[in-house]
């Protein structure tokens, strides 16, 4: 067990003599000309490549060379115009505009259901709610609250409104929604109603303010223009003014669908500014993409509850309207950017670093799959060691004497 310990100790410091002595070593590339047309090829060709994607897509296409903001400061203001003729009556914004003067959301009903004249009081549950339908009170526990029901149950079973069959009593607001509602026809003119939206933007880096409505001095112009003006990518695109709609119509949905289950929809406002070019380039564009699920039937749509309250003979009583609109939500997104020589320097160092992979691939396909017989291996890894320098023997003379005490230099010397 000791001699295995000592070959071990032995072992492991001849190896941490041999990383750490080897840690000091240099290495330099040895430059090789290989006279290999395929390896020639595939060599230039992944130059080609990498060169092409640092000059095409990381500084014409990402512009790479620019110093980048992208959490601007935004303000939204959003405003519902328009009026409608329903039956009688005349609605204005106060009647179908939640709120009538909002910020980034707004809202427009499109239809309503309205239960008129509800006052607290008991009546029979409505027969689609669970465990409501009866033969007798005990069938019915008494302050029972069915959170998919209207009420609490005070104990009794009673006639269903004018049906034969009946139902538990609750303690409610009466008559029932599901019993009593009138359903409207769908305000079908909303589709000519415009919503003003006012977006300013601000990139603090570089001290940018932008608005997307058109810059016209004169104040008698400017409300001449945003009272006539409806927005158009081509024609005018900094007109705020957006028909309900086109907004449908951008966004692929089908209005008069929108009009029975109501819908979300994002207008998006994206700012995508070069700043190198002049100001007045730094342009909204405006894309429009329902935002709820239509596939799932449990959360798709859009709707609320409100009422209205009134006093009748003494009695506090209340008309229960459920609408069913179109919800606006404004998203901004913004991104500037613009010359810095920090950003340029990194992204030029990169591109100039990375066109060495082109040797690292060549010399990994040539070491692998084309040096056979190592013949390039034998070439391209050399190991100089410095060695130390042996002293030379000195030259012996031999001299020849012929019976005088003299040398001659001239006879018997080895050269």
């Amino acid at each position: 067990m000791c001699e295995l310990f000592h070959k071990f100790m032995m072992g492991l410091r001849d190896f941490v003599k041999d990383y750490f002595l080897g840690f000091w070593d240099y290495e330099t590339p040895k430059v090789m000309v290989v006279k290999n047309k395929t390896l020639g090829v595939i060599y230039r060709g992944v130059q080609f490549l990498v060169i092409t994607y640092f000059i095409w897509y990381v500084f014409i296409s990402e512009k790479a060379y620019q110093e980048t903001e992208t959490r601007p400061e935004s303000s939204v203001y959003t405003l519902m115009k328009g009026t409608a003729v329903h039956g009688d009556d005349i609605l204005d914004t106060v009647e179908y505009v939640r709120p009538s003067e909002g910020g980034d959301v707004i809202s427009t009903i499109l239809r309503r259901e309205v239960t008129y004249d509800q006052k607290q009081g008991t009546c029979a549950e409505h027969f689609m709610v669970a465990n409501a339908n009866c033969t007798r009170d005990s069938d019915c526990v008494q302050g029972e609250v069915d959170f998919d029901g209207h009420g609490r149950r005070t104990g009794r079973c009673v006639q269903y409104y004018n049906h034969t069959f009946k139902t538990c009593e609750i303690q409610t607001w009466c008559p029932i929604e599901r019993y009593a509602v009138v359903r409207e026809q769908a305000l079908v003119e909303a589709i000519n109603f415009t919503v003003f939206i006012r977006n300013s933007i601000h990139f603090p880096g570089f001290k940018v303010l932008r608005g997307n409505i058109k810059d016209i001095s004169n104040p008698k112009e400017m409300r001449r223009f945003l009272n006539k003006c409806h927005y158009d990518k081509e024609t005018e695109p900094y007109c705020p003014n957006f028909r309900l709609g086109y907004i449908a119509a951008q966004a692929r949905e089908d209005f008069s669908e929108l009009c029975k289950t109501g819908g979300v929809i994002g207008v998006f406002i994206n700012w995508n500014c070069n700043l190198d070019l002049d100001y007045s380039y730094c342009q909204p564009t405006y894309s429009f993409r329902r935002l709820d699920l239509r596939k799932d039937q449990a959360s798709s749509g859009y709707y609320y509850r409100f009422a209205k309250y009134y006093s009748r003979e003494g009695v506090e009583s209340r008309t229960l309207i459920k609408a069913y609109g179109i919800r606006l939500d404004v998203i901004v997104h913004g991104h500037a950017g613009k010359f810095s020589p920090i950003p340029t320097i990194i992204s030029t160092v990169t591109a100039m670093t990375s066109v060495g992979i082109c040797t690292i691939i060549c010399d990994w396909i040539m070491l692998t799959f084309i040096d056979k017989n190592e013949v390039y291996s034998d070439r391209k890894f050399d190991e100089v060691i410095k060695e130390p320098t042996v002293p030379k023997a000195p030259e012996l003379s031999f001299i020849n004497s012929y019976g005088s005490n003299h040398s001659d230099l001239s006879d018997g010397v080895q050269l």
